[in-house]
């Protein structure tokens, strides 16, 4: 059974270009976001995020009519979910997942559904929610079944498949890279498959709905947690003195060893979040998986504080923080270290900040509201006198490194060494 018209509920950092290249293919791709402006933007050819080549082929699928945008679900054989699924961080230090923007995706497509009809999670979920999603799916349309009752023999087909990509690299990977496809039965496996064969080049490995929310939690808490002994070592190298980027690369010479790079702390959608997901579901269990979380998550305050004493040398402290994005060359301020790392130098009025993030046009709300200057990078090493490096960006590495040299540089990526 081919697929005549999908429907991708989010038209973020992943759902676009996933709609771009089912669409590619020939395939009839509805986008939904509740976002009107997206969607203005999106009919009119252009992209709303920042992705290498994704406005190439985003002009050309609107241009064909194979990708159109609406803030409404309308009909559709597949709808494959991906929204996001934030944190919400309580007073005494607990992280509960929050499913709503899931919640609220179920119950907007539910007046559509048709029999036959495929659902595919696709947003970093907890264990567990591929079935409260079918769950809630059944409670909105009681005229269909589920697999939760019906197994292969249910009228809607439900799975889940976490998306597993990075910033920068999406069109690549979205093709190239294995796909985990957890059905919530045979059938649901294999509608699944079927689906992601239309435009994935890597293999698609087939599992249940459980293991394949666990796979991607422990793909982003297995790096968080060698991100973790990454960061502690530089803390621990600033106390002795030794210069951690000379003590990593000497360390990476045994065969064995790949120790990551350290930076200011942990961003993004994904590594940030996702190991909470699992401490949340396992909290007596979970011991290491939450230390990295806290140690990363300390890692912005231990910089915040060098920044703090560094200005203190200075009678009018002028500080060019560099990058303001989780990532280096995205324009994604999700979670972004850098980003806490500023608000929270601006809070405590250590000095003139001035900000250097070429990949985005305007200051996020918070910043906007201060005095905060957006600035080329030009125009901060020139003003500057206390330089802190917080994004590996491109034009950060090819800077001519004498105009650091009269500075006081606060380097967290390893660019000066």
């Amino acid at each position: 059974m081919s697929f005549e018209t999908v429907s991708v509920i989010g038209l973020g950092y992943i759902g676009l270009p996933t709609a771009a290249i089912i669409a590619s293919r020939g395939i009839n791709v509805i986008g939904v976001d509740v976002v009107q402006s997206a969607v203005d933007t999106i009919n009119a050819g252009k992209i709303h995020i920042v992705e290498p080549d994704l406005d190439i082929v985003v002009r050309s699928v609107v241009t064909t009519g194979n990708l159109r945008a609406t803030t409404t679900p309308e009909p559709a054989d597949v709808f494959m979910v991906a929204v996001p699924t934030p944190f919400i961080a309580s007073n005494d230090g607990e992280h509960k997942p929050d499913l709503s923007y899931i919640e609220s995706a179920v119950k907007r497509i539910a007046p559509v559904l048709e029999k036959g009809n495929l659902v595919v999670l696709e947003s970093t979920s907890p264990v567990g929610t591929t079935e409260k999603m079918s769950a809630w799916l059944a409670e909105a349309r009681p005229d269909l079944s589920f697999p939760q009752d019906k197994g292969s023999a249910a009228d809607i087909k439900v799975a889940h498949c976490p998306e597993r990509v990075l910033p920068g690299y999406v069109l690549q990977e979205l093709v190239s890279n294995d796909r985990v496809i957890g059905g919530m039965s045979k059938a649901c496996s294999d509608r699944a498959v079927e689906l992601y064969k239309t435009f994935v080049r890597g293999e698609c490995i087939v599992t249940n709905a459980r293991t394949a929310e666990m796979a991607k939690l422990t793909e982003n808490s297995f790096r968080d947690v060698n991100i973790a002994f990454a960061n502690e070592l530089s803390v621990i190298c600033d106390k002795l003195k030794i210069n951690v980027w000379e003590l990593v690369k000497l360390a990476n010479r045994h065969p064995r060893v790949n120790i990551l790079n350290p930076g200011p702390g942990v961003g993004g959608h994904c590594i940030a979040v996702d190991p909470w997901f699992i401490v949340d579901s396992c909290p007596e269990e979970a011991k290491i998986i939450k230390q990295a979380r806290l140690t990363n998550d300390a890692k912005p305050h231990y910089v915040i504080d060098q920044i703090t004493k560094a200005a203190d040398e200075f009678k009018r402290p002028v500080i060019a923080c560099l990058g303001l994005a989780f990532k280096a060359d995205i324009d994604d301020l999700r979670e972004s270290p850098a980003l806490h790392i500023v608000e929270e130098l601006v809070k405590r009025n250590v000095g003139e900040i001035i900000a250097v993030e070429p990949n985005i046009g305007a200051l996020p709300a918070k910043l906007a509201e201060s005095e905060i200057e957006l600035s080329s990078l030009e125009n901060a090493l020139d003003k500057a006198n206390v330089i802190v490096i917080l994004v590996d960006h491109k034009e950060f590495k090819s800077a001519d490194k004498t105009q650091f040299a009269t500075k006081v540089v606060i380097d967290t990526r390893g660019i000066i060494g």
